[in-house]
């Protein structure tokens, strides 16, 4: 299957190597975006209007952001091991965590109205409250290397762990369960909760897409090119998981049935990582080579 043509608009950032990481929508509609490189937070308007955000420390390595239950926008800051917390109009601030060296990396906004997050370097799922109060619930396995996490439709939050080849799943009370993947070095990165009521990931070492069920069946779907490296994945609003390949610079689409498309992006090896759809309805794509793009799919 040859990969579709799309249209695109690009909106470079204001420094090629800041490294545009995630993308979430704000509760100003607005497209709010990680600069990894840059130790910075983007926001972009559909109408193409950028301001960057400037945190207290340049390489503080910001990755996974949301739309916090408080109005703001809160990330998980990767290299010096804090969550960091912006208002829409920019004023940031940070929370240290109990554990060092824990490597804050995936961020969701939970039921109980706190946000969760993963932990890559710790093996722990943290929760923060919006006051700042941090809880850590240790994984049952060891350099699992947990990565993104998503709320279930059974309230519960799944996650990845990318080293374990495997999923897991921890209650709001802290309850913990792995399910191992078929397939051997799958490292499952990105996953969502799809409009089927199933969660769905992505597999970047086994050039697959998973499907769990909240009771623990899984099904996987090979891509095309086995080497794509799939990185995000996002639920959008036509019932399809829409993806990222990071090795083969494109976005994909996923049926609730599994039927697959692809489509190239606009600037050759621009490291395609995290992706959402924004208040307009389109879909935003981060290129860590320096660009946020926009595809109507």
């Amino acid at each position: 299957m040859s990969p579709r043509a799309a249209s695109f608009q690009r909106f470079p950032v204001s420094d090629s190597g800041a490294g545009p990481y995630a993308l979430t929508p704000g509760p100003d509609r607005a497209l709010w975006c990680t600069l990894v490189h840059a130790g910075q937070i983007a926001r972009l308007t559909p109408d193409g209007q950028l301001a960057c955000h400037q945190l207290d420390s340049a390489i503080c390595g910001p990755t996974v952001i949301t739309a916090g239950p408080d109005g703001a926008l809160w990330f998980a800051r990767s290299q010096d091991h804090r969550i960091g917390r912006i208002t829409v109009t920019g004023e940031a601030t940070s929370f240290p965590l109990p554990t060092p060296g824990s490597g804050p990396f995936g961020m969701v906004s939970a039921p109980d109205g706190a946000l969760w997050f993963t932990q890559l370097h710790a093996d722990r799922i943290g929760r923060i409250t919006t006051d700042g109060q941090v809880t850590e619930f240790p994984l049952p396995v060891s350099g699992a290397f947990a990565s993104a996490l998503t709320t279930g439709p059974d309230g519960a939050l799944w996650f990845t762990l990318n080293q374990a080849h495997a999923i897991g799943r921890i209650s709001l009370r802290g309850e913990i369960t792995t399910y191992p993947l078929p397939t051997e070095n799958a490292a499952p990165v990105g996953i969502t909760c799809g409009a089927d009521g199933a969660l769905w990931f992505v597999e970047i070492g086994a050039g697959r897409i998973g499907r769990i069920s909240t009771d623990g069946r899984i099904e996987e779907f090979p891509l095309p090119d086995p080497a794509s490296r799939p990185h995000a994945i996002v639920a959008g609003p036509d019932g399809d998981c829409w993806f990222t390949e990071w090795g083969a610079n494109r976005i994909g689409s996923i049926t609730p049935d599994g039927r697959i498309e692809e489509f190239d992006l606009p600037t050759p090896s621009s490291e395609p990582h995290g992706l959402t759809f924004g208040p307009d309805g389109a879909l935003y794509v981060a290129l860590e080579t320096g660009e946020i793009v926009r595809m109507v799919p």
